[in-house]
């Protein structure tokens, strides 16, 4: 297949992907599976698994695995450029108004607006991910443990968070073990051995991890190194999506850096749902409010540096990975973390506003959004248009 090819499809998809990872993936499996034929449905479910059980996000992490299987690592990495520059160019343009000294009044009234909702897109999130995972739970009593100790992490020590999701992981697979153990069962199985040739296996997974500093390293000290350290958190620590890693961000944006107000990193966090690509594009808005364009860029290629690294050094043993009884067993412990993480956000993201009808907007976001089962780019950008209405009407947004 010609890499044009890759380039098109690839970029196609990064510049119509509204809606997050599940039109993401909805996307790729009419790509590659229905329409082209270029993966069989079975690999690519094994993919989505594999990917899941990965730091970094997931989403984007299947693009660059899609685009490797067909033309390597070439592939994955013109592929994954592809599915990750329109969104970020597009949220680096939007972050010029919103992220302003002085913006207009309507982007004022835009930004209050959609942030006032984005509480209500983190418990849609966490709402859509708790029903499968208690149906798929191993102990009743430490998946309540684990939920409720990310929920109180996220709450309340935002900037420890990744601590808290590694222990509830590591508790899970010790506490597997030890059953194995007593039973005299194994709990190292590593899955059926890879169809694919070369790498590593989980070696890889470690060899990816452990260079990404390298690019948080290279940076220098400054603000352009706290940007790189605060993005490689976001892209390689960080488990069940964008949304799981928001208090870490919020605390070290806004409280410890003093990059950007509460309300600007509101607007962050919209700005990462509205526009096409990976939601954790987030983080180029915060490396811009610290450095500008560079601080955007460099947040934006440090962040995705750990999920390109990923794919190609353990993208020819992702059928072993899928099968490696740890690695379940550790997401089995930090899978219910980030849930309760990702609830825990919308306590620290609703203490961000600060005007009274924001959370009217908040509860009519809800609604559309739990009952009504809305979507959420359609949810945020009502919730924009609503905000316009009252700065443009009143004259502020503090009517």
């Amino acid at each position: 297949m010609p890499l044009a090819t890759v380039l098109r499809e690839w970029g196609r998809i990064g510049c119509i992907g509204f809606g997050g990872p599940p039109a993401h993936i909805r996307l790729l499996r009419q790509l590659c599976v229905e329409r082209r034929g270029w993966l069989d449905a079975r690999e690519f479910e094994d993919a989505i698994a594999v990917c899941n059980l990965m730091p970094g996000p997931a989403s984007t992490q299947l693009a660059i695995f899609c685009a490797w299987r067909l033309r390597g690592r070439a592939g994955a990495l013109l592929g994954g450029a592809a599915f990750i520059v329109p969104g970020l160019i597009v949220i680096l343009a939007l972050s010029v108004l919103f992220v302003a000294t002085s913006p207009p009044l309507w982007v004022l009234g835009a930004g209050a607006g959609a942030g006032a909702a984005v509480p209500a897109v983190a418990v849609q999130a966490g709402w859509s991910l708790l029903v499968p995972s208690w149906r798929n739970r191993h102990a009743a009593v430490r998946w309540l443990a684990f939920l409720a100790a990310g929920l109180a992490a996220a709450a309340t020590i935002g900037e420890w968070l990744v601590l808290v999701l590694l222990g509830c992981g590591a508790v899970e697979l010790l506490a597997r073990r030890r059953a194995a153990g007593a039973s005299g069962t194994g709990t190292e199985g590593s899955g059926p051995r890879s169809s694919y040739p070369g790498g590593s296996g989980d070696q890889g997974k470690l060899h990816a991890l452990a260079a990404a500093p390298a690019l948080v390293l290279a940076v220098g000290g400054g603000v352009l190194a706290s940007v790189a350290w605060e993005a490689f958190k976001v892209g390689g620590l960080s488990f069940g999506g964008g949304f799981v890693i928001i208090p870490l961000m919020q605390t070290d944006a806004v409280s410890h850096y003093h990059w950007m107000t509460g309300a600007q990193f509101l607007n962050a966090v919209a700005l990462g749902q509205i526009t096409p690509g990976p939601v954790v594009q987030t983080v180029a808005v915060i490396g811009y409010a610290a450095a500008g364009l560079a601080g955007g860029l460099l947040a934006s290629a440090v962040a995705f540096a750990p999920s390109f690294l990923l794919v190609l050094f353990g993208g020819p043993r992702f059928e072993q990975i899928r099968g490696n009884t740890s690695a379940r067993a550790f997401l089995d412990g930090a899978g219910p973390a980030a849930i309760g993480a990702i609830l825990g956000s919308a306590i620290t993201l609703t203490r961000e506003l600060t005007h009274p009808w924001q959370y009217a907007v908040l509860g009519g976001a809800l609604i559309l959004l739990l009952p009504l089962r809305r979507g959420v780019v359609l949810t945020l950008l009502a919730a924009a248009a609503i905000g316009v209405t009252i700065a443009l009407a009143a004259g502020t947004v503090s009517p």
